[in-house]
């Protein structure tokens, strides 16, 4: 029998436990904001990962955002020694789950199995992958007991929300060092197919306008924040929005629309503030002093941050040599660079093999429209030997009725297992 035959076969054996692993993960609402069940999900993880001999640290991680008594950030990182010095491959996912959404026709936490698909709300996103890597590493250690080095698996919290209470706490407490951690595998949904190089980069803002309040009968005495806010809209509309569909990337970026820079214009609030639930009056009338955008630029590599900043600052300046009374201010919210594993790095060249071997395809190689927490691994980190690679469709994360496929899992576990057999040994 050869390795790798004694590899799919411990994977095949584990296929009833991938998936009562992954239902039982599903079955926790890790909700994300506001941070639900984030200790429970480690504590059973803990013990199922204690089980088959990893040492299990969990941590917290106070003074982040969103860190609190009432929510604590809780994460979990486990680590099983091999029987001689060597590597340290790394398999980090998050537990963290957005809001469940409309549109369901499945129990989003029910973990229902149904035509060979695990339904809920993370089974894509990522729940699936973590459940992989797992049974990867546990299949591993089982068929190659004397592989040297070390395996890790984490679970962290606030990938939906930037990562900060997760991986970039971890990262600046030193479990990313490129001395403990050479090899990093994020199991994110990109199709069983595909290795994630790398993301594009975004910058986060609000641009405020000002005006002056006023009667809403005699508008004339004030100055409405709302209209000069309109005025950034046209002016985005005619002119930014067409500059930015005209930068295009070598990045191989998916889907295609994405190879360009994007702006999302994520929330829009003027006026006073919006009364609580329940609230039956009516508004005051009042002109508007203030109104604010919050806006979500993606940027490519071949861009520079100063650059990206200087095209809004450059737009608001205009209008406001354009027109009477225009005031604005712009904060930073937070911004991350883009990034990008070298294709002939250690993990890529292994798992592209490994992929090929178990799929009998050309792995693809592909670039994140959106950010996840390779960003935190590189730049807190310094760890550039890292992708993301997991069974899923890209395209379920966030959805209705999300769901991940029993054979997808089976089959990233297999390139899961032959990646460690090729970076720790067999034995």
């Amino acid at each position: 029998m050869t390795d790798s035959t004694r590899l799919f076969d411990e994977i095949a054996a584990r296929r009833d436990d991938l998936i009562a692993l992954t239902q039982d993960l599903i079955r926790i609402p890790t909700l994300n904001p506001p941070g639900r069940n984030y200790r429970e999900i480690c504590d059973y993880l803990s013990a199922r990962l204690s089980r088959s001999g990893f040492a299990v640290e969990l941590i917290r991680a106070v003074g982040a955002p969103a860190d609190s008594e009432t929510h604590p950030r809780w994460n979990l990182v486990a680590r099983h020694e091999g029987r001689t010095p060597g590597d340290c491959v790394h398999f980090n996912s998050h537990h963290d789950v957005v809001e469940i959404g409309h549109g369901w026709t499945m129990e989003p936490f029910g973990g229902q199995m149904k035509d060979g698909r695990i339904y809920g709300r993370g089974a894509c996103d990522m729940k699936g992958g973590l459940a992989t890597s797992i049974i990867a590493a546990e299949a591993f250690i089982a068929a190659c007991p004397d592989y040297r080095g070390a395996i890790e698996i984490s679970a962290t919290a606030d990938e939906e929300s930037g990562g900060f209470g997760g991986v970039a706490y971890l990262a600046e407490q030193g479990y990313f060092d490129p001395s403990r951690v050479q090899h990093v595998i994020i199991p994110e949904p990109l199709n069983k197919d595909r290795i994630c190089l790398g993301h594009r980069g975004v910058w986060w803002e609000e641009i405020e306008t000002h005006g002056r309040i006023a009667h809403g009968s005699m508008p004339f005495l004030g100055d409405c924040a709302v209209r000069h806010m309109g005025a950034v809209l046209e002016e985005m509309e005619r002119h930014l929005f067409p500059l930015l569909a005209s930068k295009r990337t070598a990045m191989p970026v998916v889907p295609d629309g994405a190879r360009q820079s994007t702006l999302n214009i994520n929330a829009i609030h003027g006026g006073e503030p919006v009364q609580e639930e329940g609230y039956t009056g009516f508004p005051s009338p009042c002109v508007p002093d203030r109104c604010r955008i919050t806006i979500d630029r993606r940027f490519l590599i071949e861009e520079d941050i100063s650059e990206v900043r200087a095209e809004i600052t450059a737009m608001l300046e205009k209008i406001k040599a354009e027109r009477p009374k225009f005031s604005y201010e712009i904060r930073d919210l937070f911004e991350v660079q883009p990034t990008m594993t070298d294709e002939n790095a250690p993990v890529v060249r292994t798992v592209q093999a490994a992929i090929e071997k178990v799929l009998s395809k050309q792995a693809e190689f592909v670039v994140s429209p959106g950010t996840y927490d390779q960003k935190h691994i590189d730049r807190i980190g310094r760890l550039k030997n890292c992708i993301a690679y997991g069974p899923g469709i890209l395209d379920l994360a966030h959805q209705p009725d999300e769901w991940i496929g029993i054979d997808d899992m089976a089959d990233s576990a297999k390139v899961m297992a032959l990646t460690l057999m090729e970076l720790l040994g067999n034995g």
